[in-house]
């Protein structure tokens, strides 16, 4: 892999990943809509993808900066071994509770209870820990000697942060507004199972890592 291609890659799954999130209705667009027809506005669908982005974000950023600052007293190929055990039985409980809500939370709450909704919601399905792969290719090859670093890897997590979560709204926010506009009758006829795919995903990442 050349040099150009091994530094876009990362930059590349933070963009996917958050675009699949945008994608499942798991992480909020379905929410979004269903408050946008629950009071008849389609201003709320837009102004409900703000707490949900933000709650996305503080559950993936607590991730990373956890990621970080293990990574700057652990030796890097430790980090990455347990980081990978730790995504391949993330997708294994995944997969045995992947139908039970971590928190309920009605139609009428409020935009702080969407936000919290939100976290709780990236947090059960593990989002940041699926983005330790990318994040850990990128501080080491800034590091020195393959070393992850404060000084270098805050300002990458905070860039790859920003990445993943502007992919994420862009997708969330245009799903939500068509789903909006046309209505929920496509969803009856069919829609992909984005909970084996992203059981999935997990598993790859902690492969990816055992192996790397």
């Amino acid at each position: 892999m050349n040099t150009l291609s091994s530094t876009l890659w990362p930059w590349l799954a933070l963009a996917g990943l958050g675009a699949f999130h945008g994608l499942n209705p798991a992480m909020g667009w379905l929410f979004a809509v269903a408050l946008g027809l629950h009071r008849q506005s389609r201003s709320l669908v837009v102004l409900a993808l703000a707490p949900i982005a933000l709650g996305h974000a503080a559950a993936v950023g607590i991730v990373l900066l956890a990621t970080i600052l293990f990574g700057t007293v652990l030796d890097a190929t430790l980090l990455g071994r347990c980081a990978g055990i730790l995504l391949l039985v993330w997708a294994a409980t995944h997969i045995i509770a992947s139908h039970r809500t971590p928190v309920r939370i009605g139609m009428q709450t409020g935009l702080a209870g969407l936000t919290v909704w939100s976290f709780m919601m990236a947090s059960a399905h593990g989002a940041g820990f699926m983005l330790i792969p990318a994040l850990l290719s990128l501080c080491m090859s800034s590091g020195v000697d393959s070393e992850l670093t404060t000084s270098t890897s805050l300002p990458i997590s905070v860039a790859a942060l920003a990445v993943h979560t502007g992919a994420m709204l862009a997708v969330i926010g245009a799903v939500s507004l068509i789903v909006y506009d046309q209505g929920l009758a496509f969803l009856r006829r069919g829609w992909i199972n984005l909970d084996v795919v992203w059981s999935a995903v997990l598993a790859g990442g902690g492969i990816f890592l055992l192996a790397t």
